[in-house]
């Protein structure tokens, strides 16, 4: 996060969008959620695309814990059965076995001493292959170093051995040449497997200004690849470019994609993405469209990496999309998000499950339909992770159809297991 430079605009901005809010509850009585669309995020945004509230009484969770002892967990992949690897920043693998509290947690032996764990960089992402119970295949998002030099972010496929003990590198890299900062800054990276057997990654920007509109740089982008060779999918919207890099480009102008999650029914892919000092952001990713981040003014600053600009900027991109859902000021540092899905959840059922760092609290968010499928509709925050746990960063859909979110705090963190309560 970077100090604003233009806060008294920002501030005049946030007392308009107040007294609007102010306005609307007026006409609407004491309602406890809001059916107003996002406006995306535009110039200056500074109040919440829409307004979140504390989840009503008769909407209790039920939040375990799974397994503890570990140092800052990104990511959690389900591998069959009862058994779960969990990523480390540090560059260390786990598997944890069983499902709920008292499990068993043992490491897995990997070569992952090219790991360049620094700042926001290190072992990150992981997804398993659809036939994962069968092949042990997965893959992970990590930073890649040779001689203690960082070289670039990077997606390797790998294989488990049958009782978990071991993982060997299939393919490495899957997909390099993500760009680096030697600081490791903006190096999210998260990787997921579509319905239809693609693997979408969501990356970061590296904080370098020219790179989220350029289509020829895989930083700032969602990918869509195809696993089994690395190349692009079929019907990617770049497809015929003579770049190599813009092949694989699903969509661009994003600042530091940490999450991509499939919206159950639809199959269609959201993201949630860190802002500067406002506006993080849940977007509907759609192939071959400009998301509006550009803190490099169209050139105007290339030396530099400016980050007043908006985060989707409507006005230097009319035909930018507006995101889904937009935090205003403050950023909360969302990260993880996965779809709420099966009977268990009731009317939480299709809701946005999104973690947050800064805020340490879940978000759930309810997209709209019809007109508004686009946009996030209503938003709460359950009592049970509203910072009782610190930092969330983390979050899948288990097979038992509970959700597993991650905690972020640098020590003796947890896996945590949440259900309907």
């Amino acid at each position: 996060m970077t100090p604003s430079r233009s806060r008294p605009a920002r501030a005049l901005l946030a007392l308009s969008a107040l007294l609007a809010l102010a306005l609307t509850a007026c006409g609407e009585g004491t309602s406890q959620t809001s059916a107003a669309p996002s406006e995306g995020g535009g110039a200056g945004a500074a109040a919440p695309s829409v307004p979140t509230t504390t989840a009503p009484a008769g909407t209790a969770l039920r939040v375990e814990t799974v397994a503890g002892g570990f140092a800052n967990p990104w990511d959690v992949a389900f591998v069959g059965g009862d058994r779960l690897l969990v990523t480390q920043r540090d560059g260390s693998l786990s598997l944890v076995t069983g499902l709920g509290p008292g499990a068993r947690t043992t490491p897995v032996t990997a070569d992952l001493a090219d790991v360049y764990a620094r700042g926001e960089g290190g072992l990150m992402g992981i997804a398993p292959a659809p036939d994962v119970a069968t092949s042990g295949s997965f893959v992970t998002c990590q930073t890649h170093q040779e001689g203690g030099r960082p070289v670039d972010v990077r997606v390797v496929s790998w294989r488990l051995s049958p009782d978990g003990a071991s993982a060997e590198r299939v393919r490495d890299p899957l997909v390099g040449g993500l760009p680096i900062n030697p600081s490791g800054r903006h190096s999210g990276c998260r990787p997921t497997f579509a319905p239809d057997g693609t693997l979408l990654v969501g990356t970061g920007d590296t904080a370098r200004a020219t790179i989220p509109q350029d289509r020829n740089s895989l930083g700032g982008k969602v990918l869509r690849v195809d696993p089994a060779t690395g190349g692009p999918a079929d019907g990617n919207p770049f497809a015929s470019s003579g770049s190599a890099a813009e092949r694989l480009v699903s969509g661009y102008g994003h600042r530091n994609v940490q999450a991509v999650a499939i919206q159950p029914g639809t199959g269609r892919a959201w993201s949630a993405e860190h802002g500067p000092d406002i506006d993080d952001e849940v977007n509907v990713v759609i192939p071959g469209r400009n998301y509006g981040w550009d803190p490099a003014q169209g050139g105007e600053s290339p030396g530099g990496y400016d980050e007043d600009v908006p985060m989707t900027d409507l006005r230097r991109y009319p035909d930018a999309v507006p995101a889904a859902w937009s935090s205003g000021d403050p950023t909360e540092a969302i990260s993880g998000a996965a779809f709420l899905d099966g009977p268990a959840w009731g009317d939480m059922a299709g809701m946005l499950a999104v973690s947050a760092q800064k805020g340490e609290k879940l978000f759930l968010m309810r997209p709209g339909q019809g007109a508004d499928e686009d946009r996030i509709v209503e938003v709460t925050v359950p009592r049970e992770l509203d910072g009782e746990f610190g930092r969330l960063r983390g979050a899948r859909l288990g097979p038992d159809g509970a959700l597993y979110l991650t905690t972020d705090n640098g020590s003796d963190d947890s896996i945590l297991r949440v259900t309907r309560g």
